[in-house]
C-alpha cells in the first residue's frame, strides 16, 4: 500500500443526527490531525462535516474543503479550513476530491454520502482509481448497505473480488490502522 498523506472523507451534514455520530466525526478529525493526515471533505460547516473539520483544525491539522458554488452561496460553507476550493458543480467537486486524496473514508451520511461512496467504488472497479476505500460502519450505521453488497454477491451481480473494493470497519479507531497509517507511533498493517 502506498503511503497515505491525505484522506477524502464522505459524511453527512445534517444537524439532526444523534450526537454519537458527530463525536465520531470529530474524533476522526483529531486522529487525522495527530497523524499528519490532510483531510479533504465536502466543505460544509454543519453536521458530521463540520465536526470532522473542527476536530482536525482544533488539533492543528490541515483541512481542504471542496464545495460547489451553489452550496457556497447558501452559507453552509466552512470558511475556516486550511484551503477552500469552489467548483462549478457536484461532478467537478467529486472529481477534485478524488484527484487530491490518497484514500477514501465513508462515515455516516445520507443520499449524497451513499452516492459518493458508490461512485468511488465504481471508479475503483473500473480501474479509474486505485485508492483504498474504508466504510466506517460505526454503530452499525451502514449495515443495511453492507448486507445489500453481500446480497449482490449471492445473486451473482457482484463478484466476491469487487465486494472487496471497500474495507468495512466497526470503530472510528480502526480506520487509521486499516489504511496503514501510524497511530500513537505504531504502524499497523492495512
Amino acid at each position: 500500500m502506498a503511503k497515505i498523506s491525505s484522506v477524502c472523507v464522505f459524511c453527512g451534514s445534517s444537524t439532526r443526527v444523534a450526537p454519537k455520530y458527530v463525536k465520531c466525526a470529530a474524533k476522526f478529525g483529531r486522529l487525522c490531525a495527530n497523524a499528519g493526515i490532510k483531510i479533504i471533505f465536502g466543505g460544509g460547516r454543519i453536521g458530521l462535516m463540520g465536526a470532522l473539520a473542527d476536530g482536525a483544525l482544533n488539533e492543528g491539522g490541515e483541512v481542504i474543503g471542496v464545495i460547489p458554488h451553489f452550496l457556497d452561496k447558501v452559507e453552509i460553507a466552512h470558511r475556516d479550513t486550511t484551503e477552500f476550493i469552489i467548483t462549478n458543480d457536484m461532478h467537478e467537486r467529486k472529481a477534485k476530491m478524488a484527484e487530491i486524496a490518497d484514500a477514501f473514508v465513508v462515515m455516516p451520511g445520507s443520499i449524497g454520502t451513499l452516492e459518493e461512496a458508490f461512485e468511488v467504488m465504481s471508479w475503483k472497479q473500473l480501474r479509474q482509481i486505485n485508492k483504498p476505500i474504508v466504510i466506517a460502519n460505526i454503530f452499525n450505521y451502514w449495515q443495511p448497505i453492507i448486507d445489500l453488497l453481500d446480497h449482490m454477491v449471492e445473486e451473482e451481480f457482484l463478484s466476491a473480488e469487487h465486494r472487496g473494493l471497500a474495507t468495512v470497519v466497526e470503530r472510528t479507531a480502526d480506520i487509521m490502522p486499516t489504511l496503514g497509517i501510524e497511530v500513537n507511533g505504531q504502524k499497523k498493517p492495512g
